[in-house]
């Protein structure tokens, strides 16, 4: 069994907590309120992102010889913490910082001196990630989306569901098969990762619908009708791409988690702070400061695993089990102090203007995005525990 390396328990990246708290002031909660009024077509947070990427926090994990800022996720984590700790969001951007992952150790040294720099600096913007399909759900091996050779690059045909800010993308990163599922070993064989020009494939059979949803995540559905891509937007070898996803899902892991327990303390703070106002207003607070307690140990609990699988996946160590059940003790925590909040704000908690429901819709996505628990608790039974399969 491979050492785990120690990790911070306090507030690491000071530097960091601080300054991105700052610049979430300028974004407080009637800014994301007057986003949620606005049609698909307006509502995604321009400002905000430019402000991020302005300031460098998306370009955090890409390497200086990139233009980045050459952190390890566990940066990238408490950047993300914070501004969800602060009242903000950063679903509209926060895949920048693990897509980015695949291109990097995968890609080849062309493509990266090529895009990672542009990346870096906001000319371009890779926050798409087209794996989820309506028949196949998150079982990825299973995806209907074809690549097939032709005319010195690709034809992809297919459809994909569920796929976050598309129509605010520059570059996509896209999993399609290329290989039929009859002819290969093992299912997850054949599947190959794309880094696809989302403005070039819009002006050639790809199209993007929106999808109005309850989380104002700039969602949509995406068609691919005969959309050709050269052959240079490959990444990696063909048949492997697979293997290359699965290498950045811990990453991804452990930045979502983060922003759960970004959103736990905010829902926390808030909490205790509406509690403590109503001292000695004659009102009966044993049961909801109870509630309130219980919550906060989960969330302290859900941290420490969440650091864990960032240190050891900055130190090189496996860390899929630590990644996942840090995605499922975050999710879980995260959702018992959106109710805790919730249940101590009472009626007042439903007022938009409070923020409290806005976050609380937020923060359930928390549980089954991007990797549901079950899934989670699935791969923690059949991989950790030996379990056998039961389908």
């Amino acid at each position: 069994m491979s050492e785990i390396p120690s990790f911070s328990i306090g507030e690491d990246y000071p530097e960091y907590r601080k300054s991105v708290a700052k610049l979430c002031e300028a974004f407080p909660g009637s800014y994301w309120r007057e986003l949620e009024d606005q049609p698909p077509s307006g509502s995604y947070p321009t400002a905000f992102v430019q402000a991020l990427t302005s300031a460098g926090y998306l370009a955090v994990l890409i390497p200086e010889e990139y233009g980045g800022g050459g952190k390890p996720v566990r940066a990238g984590a408490v950047i993300l913490e914070t501004i969800h700790r602060s009242g903000c969001s950063a679903g509209a951007c926060h895949a920048q910082m693990y897509t980015m992952g695949t291109l990097l150790r995968h890609g080849s040294e062309a493509q990266k001196r090529q895009y990672l720099p542009k990346i870096a600096s906001g000319e371009l913007r890779l926050q798409a990630f087209g794996v989820t399909e309506p028949t196949t759900g998150s079982d990825t091996t299973q995806l209907k989306t074809r690549a097939e050779k032709r005319d010195g690059g690709y034809v992809v045909n297919g459809q994909k569901v569920w796929i976050s800010r598309a129509a605010h993308s520059d570059l996509m990163l896209l999993l399609a098969r290329t290989t039929p599922v009859e002819q290969v070993k093992k299912r997850a064989d054949g599947i190959s990762v794309f880094l696809v020009d989302m403005n070039e494939a819009k002006k050639n059979g790809m199209k993007i619908v929106p999808i109005d949803a309850m989380v104002n995540h700039n969602t949509t559905e995406i068609f691919f009708d005969d959309v050709w891509l050269p052959e240079s937007s490959l990444i990696g070898q063909e048949g492997k791409g697979f293997k290359y996803i699965l290498d950045g899902m811990n990453a991804e892991r452990c930045l979502v988690s983060a922003e759960a327990i970004g959103n736990g303390r905010y829902f926390m703070d808030k909490a205790v702070a509406y509690t403590r106002a109503r001292e000695g207003r004659g009102r009966n607070l044993q049961s909801i400061e109870r509630t309130i307690a219980d919550a906060f140990a989960k969330l302290d609990v859900a941290d420490l695993m969440v650091r864990r699988a960032a240190a050891m996946f900055d130190a090189g160590v496996s860390c899929g089990a630590e990644a996942n059940m840090g995605k499922f003790c975050s999710g879980e925590a995260v959702w018992a102090c959106a109710e805790a909040c919730l249940t101590a704000y009472g009626h007042d908690g439903l007022r938009s203007d409070r923020d409290v429901e806005r976050k609380w819709r937020d923060s359930r996505m928390s549980r089954n995005s991007p990797v549901s628990p079950n899934m989670i608790l699935n791969f923690v039974g059949q991989h950790v525990l030996g379990l056998p399969r039961s389908y």
